[in-house]
C-alpha cells in the first residue's frame, strides 16, 4: 500500500498531528476543515463565512489531489448548532452539483479553535 500525502498552501496548514489529506490508490481521505483562512490562519467571522470557507478549503485540498468536488463521494459535517443545517445545504449547493455525495450531519458540543462548522470527506478519483 502506497500512501501519498496531499498538501496545499491554498488550505490551512495542519494545526495538529495530521495531514490535509492522504491518497491511497484512487481514494483520497480528507481531514476535517474548519473556517480558517489559509492566508492568516484566523477564523472567519460568522456561520455563513465559516461554511463557505470550509467548502473552499475542502475544494483546495481536493484539487491538490488532482480531483474536483464532483469526485467527493462522502462528506461528514459537524455543527455546534444544528439550526445552521439549512445554511449548510444552501452553501453546499453553491459548491456541489447533483448527484450529491453521501453525507452525514452531526451536532457536536465544540470544535477546534471555536469553529462553528467542520467537514471532512472521501474522494474517489476515476483512473
Amino acid at each position: 500500500m502506497d500512501k501519498q500525502i496531499i498538501s496545499t498552501v491554498d488550505a490551512p496548514a495542519a494545526i495538529g498531528t495530521y495531514s490535509q489529506a492522504v491518497r491511497v490508490g484512487n481514494a483520497v481521505y480528507l481531514s476535517g476543515q474548519i473556517g480558517l483562512n489559509p492566508v492568516n490562519m484566523e477564523m472567519e467571522a460568522g456561520i455563513d463565512a465559516q461554511i463557505h470557507r470550509v467548502f473552499s478549503n475542502l475544494r483546495a485540498v481536493v484539487e491538490a489531489a488532482g480531483a474536483n468536488l464532483g469526485d467527493v463521494v462522502k462528506l461528514n459535517v459537524f455543527l455546534t448548532d444544528l439550526t445552521h443545517f439549512g445554511k449548510v445545504n444552501e452553501v453546499m449547493a453553491q459548491y456541489f452539483t447533483a448527484p450529491y455525495p453521501a453525507r452525514a450531519a452531526v451536532g457536536v458540543a465544540a470544535l477546534p479553535r471555536g469553529a462553528l462548522v467542520e467537514a471532512d470527506g472521501v474522494v474517489v478519483i476515476t483512473l
